[in-house]
């Protein structure tokens, strides 16, 4: 049971390239290094956060951002149950602390929240939640199993 899905960013890439084009057609005709200095970490961002990945083997469920930023990881043991749902667009993109838990979301208001066994909730973006839900319920399944055994 393997699990990996990227999801691109493609709210935030319709915002920022447009600011970012704009920005960099002012710094370069008025030659203003103020300008400059706002596009380039506005650049970083969107390199940064340019999709999520979420990842599931047999052992754990990874998730980060773009080029590999903000890692984050989950042993499958400590998972207690997960299902899809779906976000209020207040809750926004990036990572965020929303009334729901710990949200990682780059586009879409689509998510899996997953319920720990500690009795915390996170939610992960994705426009596959019924598959990340469907891959998460078989290792559940196979734990049991194992458990029977």
């Amino acid at each position: 049971m393997h699990y990996q899905h990227t999801q691109p960013a493609k709210t935030l890439l319709w915002i920022l390239l447009p600011v970012t084009g704009c920005l960099a057609i002012y710094a370069l005709t008025v030659s203003h290094l103020a300008t400059a200095i706002v596009l380039v970490p506005l650049l970083i961002l969107a390199w940064l956060f340019s999709s999520l990945t979420i990842e599931v083997d047999d052992k754990q469920l990874r998730w980060f951002f773009g080029p590999g930023f903000w890692k984050k990881s989950l042993p499958l043991e400590q998972l207690h149950s997960a299902g899809p749902v779906t976000n209020k667009w207040w809750y926004g993109l990036g990572i965020r602390l929303t009334p729901s838990g710990w949200l990682y979301n780059v586009s879409g208001l689509t998510a899996v929240e997953l319920h720990l066994k500690d009795g915390r909730k996170i939610r992960l973006g994705t426009d596959q939640p019924h598959t990340l839900v469907d891959v998460l319920q078989q290792h559940e399944s196979r734990a049991f199993n194992k458990g029977k055994a």
